[in-house]
């Protein structure tokens, strides 16, 4: 599995599969999600209502699938981050069901490629550390997809992202430690 990270707009970036950090209303807002509904046409929203009216949303740390619209992907899965309110509300596993079941459903839809955002790092203010560090170890212990690519907007995203991914290979070289 390779698994890199670039700076940039997620709609831009050609994968299988691009994550969309939604709502639970799954109807587009702002961010990452609103970026994703604009670019990608009424096509998604569409498809995202008519979700919505069979099983009412999408609850945290769960994850439903559309076409990608009018974006270079194929397909656009849509998982719902935890908001962070200080660690004690099993915030970190609910993160990590982000990653894991957006990750079965592109093994599902026969995905070689999956971009993810920084999921709960915006306006949901989940600490970027440790959401990448729970993004990176997750990704780790579920190799199915052939190739991650983590696509973060800002330059700290970024910067954290970058650090993360270079010790991963510094540590995964001299086999003594794990993330």
């Amino acid at each position: 599995m390779k698994i890199r990270c670039v700076q940039g707009d997620i709609t831009k970036v050609t994968a299988d599969i691009i994550v969309n950090a939604a709502n639970t209303s799954l109807l587009g807002g702002g961010g990452v999600d609103g970026a994703i509904h604009k670019a990608g046409g009424k096509t998604i929203l569409e498809e995202c209502i008519k979700i919505r009216n069979k099983q009412g949303g999408c609850k945290t740390g769960e994850a439903v699938i559309t076409t990608g619209g009018l974006l270079p992907a194929k397909y656009v899965i849509h998982t719902v981050g935890s908001v962070w309110n200080g660690g004690s509300n099993n915030e970190e596993e609910l993160l990590k069901n982000c990653y894991s079941n957006s990750l079965k459903l592109a093994k599902e839809h026969n995905a070689k490629s999956i971009a993810f955002p920084n999921i709960s790092t915006g306006i949901y203010k989940f600490p970027k550390e440790k959401a990448a560090l729970i993004a990176v170890n997750t990704i780790k212990e579920n190799p199915i997809i052939d190739e991650v690519i983590f696509v973060c907007y800002d330059d700290e995203n970024y910067g954290v992202y970058k650090k993360l991914l270079y010790m991963f290979v510094m540590i995964s070289v001299d086999g003594e430690r794990d993330l």
